[in-house]
């Protein structure tokens, strides 16, 4: 699971873990983060996603995070968005509006760069990860976004020798487990979503549960 993989994914058109819509988990648990003021929201292995524009909408600044430069670029085109482009260390920065996406490797991110980060929103970065790279993902949330940080996480969870990953299976006790050190996680709804994604039907599964979780570094 390396950074060609996914450049392949995005030039192929692979692409079935974008979502058309805003998450509706977002939606309904955002507010119960309950940020003061607007602050600043990292989103790790962000895409292309809609879930960008909700934030910078409700007065967030967005600093997303991708490797492929076609999820960048697609993002600003898809709004009309005519992007500043600069180069920062790694990464080539994307900036219009209240939206950041910086274009490189997240483990590559500094503490520095997020230092007005007040909160962070992972749907798809985490799941996307197989084992080793999701315990250094998690150590690396915890050492870049400062005591305080406030984060919403999005899991899958379904019997993982039933269909290869990506997206994988992380379940509730390998989530807590990954942010037992630093940060306290609050389960927030568990559901199974199974009958809405035929796809994953197809691939085998016989149940899928997405989890929610609140999360707040010490």
């Amino acid at each position: 699971m390396d950074e060609a993989f996914w450049q392949a994914r995005w030039a192929q058109g692979q692409i079935g873990f974008h979502q058309g819509e805003v998450n509706p988990y977002l939606q309904r648990y955002w507010p119960e983060l309950a940020l003061n003021g607007a602050g600043r929201v990292l989103v790790p292995l962000c895409g292309k996603s809609l879930d960008m524009a909700w934030l910078a909408a409700r007065g967030h600044r967005v600093l997303g995070v991708e490797l492929a430069r076609q999820a960048v670029e697609g993002f600003f085109a898809e709004r009309g968005l005519a992007p500043q482009i600069s180069q920062h260390g790694a990464f080539e920065v994307y900036r219009a509006e209240n939206i950041e996406l910086w274009c490189g490797d997240f483990f590559a991110l500094r503490a520095e760069h997020l230092a007005d980060c007040a909160a962070f929103y992972d749907r798809a970065a985490l799941i996307a990860l197989p084992p080793p790279m999701r315990q250094r993902y998690a150590a690396h949330l915890g050492a870049i976004l400062a005591p305080g940080s406030r984060g919403l996480l999005v899991s899958l969870d379904y019997e993982q020798a039933q269909m290869e990953g990506p997206p994988f299976a992380v379940g509730d006790a390998e989530v807590r487990g990954l942010f037992a050190a630093g940060w306290q996680v609050e389960g927030l709804e568990t559901c199974d979503v199974l009958a809405e994604n035929e796809r994953f039907r197809q691939r085998g599964l016989r149940q899928l549960d997405e989890r929610v979780y609140r999360l707040a570094r010490r």
